[in-house]
């Protein structure tokens, strides 16, 4: 076994066959001597955490170095994860919607004062907070808009009672879920503190399509995807899997939202919620390549392909204060974004990321200071003690960078 992951680790050519045999996880893509501490990291955090399948990708100063996949992509643990297989990227998907609609305020087409509801033409109901005239589109991207899902709930979590609310056929699409939110009071006033919104930016998708005239989907692949090449990212579907999509591995159950099941238990990754309603906050999916590709994309603002070094400014800049500043970390220097967490460090540099939960599913996307970008996708939500891979993932992928002595040309 030593011998095997040796081989492995010195980037030596090994059967992916071999290493499921020896190791019984299997490893894909090319292996890069100068990058085994990636290799050897991604190997043990498997066995460790007993994850089913994994993507890690990594790009240095905007090229692509390292590509691999680990473990299993099928159901019956026979098909091993590529570097293209395709994993639900969760909230990963909310800086992909925020550099959007900088790009459309770069065309004129928004602007961050304007009222979300007023572009999408949906008068205040009667009854309705009046304070929901004062949100604004930066608001939203800042999850500082009012609304609050641990004070109240998570609307895109509620497909069925929301349906049921607006008299339609579950289950319920984000145009009914905002009508129904237009209903009820917010949390607290616009600006005032920080609470991250799903429901924000399942607003912002549908200020995306009105301002553009086209779906959601066909203007980002139009105005972000395809100006920097990235060619497997597409909107997921609940019921049905992608070609090269994994496999979501998740014990737990849940009430069908959906489908020829809806009301009966199924597994929760396959119905018990409803994806294609999260698109704009939740609901792509990706290949850890495509993501580094995205996040590399703003290392040099005068050369990034799809927003100007302005608009990369304001995507990191610190929210106005209060706005965006929990009491708990005032002062603190990381904070959130347009569609990214933001650690200011310093001496002027900073590390961007967001990550990405749902279940089945555990994402990170990482920019660093330095010139690194990497993106790690499982197809399991936690391990076996109910602990979230995301965070138990990122410290590590930080300290396999930092014994990489040199980095491939």
């Amino acid at each position: 076994m030593e011998k095997m992951l040796l081989a492995v680790l010195l980037g030596l050519s090994v059967p992916p066959t071999a290493i499921a045999q020896d190791r019984k996880i299997p490893a894909t893509g090319r292996a890069e001597a100068d990058l085994a501490p990636f290799d050897e990291m991604m190997l043990k955090f498997m066995m460790d955490h007993q994850v089913p399948g994994a993507s890690l990708a990594v790009a240095k100063d905007g090229r692509l170095v390292y590509a691999r996949g680990f473990g299993h992509a099928d159901e019956n643990m026979t098909l091993g994860v590529q570097p293209e297989t395709r994993f639900r990227i969760a909230s990963i998907s909310k800086p992909i919607t925020a550099a959007l609609v900088l790009r459309l305020i770069e065309l004129g087409l928004l602007k961050m004062s304007d009222n979300p509801f007023d572009v999408l033409k949906i008068p205040l109901p009667a009854d309705g907070d009046p304070r929901l005239k004062n949100v604004t589109i930066k608001q939203l991207l800042h999850h500082t808009a009012g609304w609050d899902r641990a004070v109240s709930f998570d609307p895109m979590f509620r497909s069925v009672a929301i349906a049921k609310e607006q008299s339609v056929e579950p289950p319920a699409k984000p145009i009914d879920i905002i009508h129904y939110m237009m209903k009820r009071k917010l949390d607290f006033d616009p600006g005032e503190r920080y609470a991250y919104s799903n429901f924000g930016y399942c607003i912002l998708g549908r200020v995306i399509e009105k301002a553009t005239g086209q779906s959601y989907e066909a203007a980002m692949q139009k105005l972000i995807f395809e100006p920097i090449g990235i060619k497997n990212t597409k909107l997921g579907e609940t019921l049905k899997i992608a070609n090269n999509e994994t496999h979501y591995f998740d014990e737990k159950k849940g009430n069908a939202v959906l489908g020829p099941d809806i009301g009966k238990r199924v597994p929760r990754p396959y119905g018990a919620w409803y994806l294609e309603a999260m698109d704009a906050h939740g609901g792509w999916i990706s290949t850890a390549t495509d993501l580094v590709r995205f996040g590399s994309a703003f290392d040099v603002p005068e050369k990034c392909k799809i927003l100007k070094a302005a608009s990369i400014r304001t995507m990191f800049e610190r929210p106005d204060r209060p706005a965006g500043q929990n009491k708990e970390i005032e002062g603190r220097d990381v904070f959130y974004g347009c569609g990214w967490n933001v650690h200011a460090i310093k001496d002027g540099s900073m590390n961007t990321w967001h990550n990405g939960a749902l279940d089945g599913t555990a994402t990170i996307l990482v920019r660093r200071h330095d010139g690194l970008c990497w993106a790690v996708l499982f197809n399991a939500r936690t391990n076996e003690k109910g602990t979230y891979l995301g965070g138990l993932i990122d410290p590590l992928v930080h300290e396999a960078a930092n014994k990489v002595k040199r980095w491939p040309q």
